[in-house]
């Protein structure tokens, strides 16, 4: 299942990805710091929603309360629950 989730609170504007039951696949940042936005779709490809939630949910960027990754961690839950609803 193909999702689009619009970023809060970060450089990144808007996340696309692919749910395969709960395992994430294709993670796609716009906008945002380039090195970074190659490197979280790399380390959470194949990962499960709940692996990723654990690993990068609640990271804070600089004296932002929110982060990329923790956008991504959002994202997954987000895209998850609306393809279980």
């Amino acid at each position: 299942m193909a999702y689009v989730y619009k970023t809060k609170g970060t450089c990144s504007t808007k996340i696309e990805l692919e749910l395969d039951g709960n395992i994430v696949h294709n993670v796609k940042f716009t906008g945002g710091c380039h090195g970074n936005l190659q490197a979280i779709p790399a380390l959470v490809e194949g990962l499960t929603v709940e692996e990723v939630e654990r690993r990068i949910g609640g990271i804070k960027c600089g004296f932002k309360n929110t982060s990329c990754g923790d956008q991504l961690a959002k994202a997954v839950r987000e895209a998850y629950e609306a393809a279980n609803a």
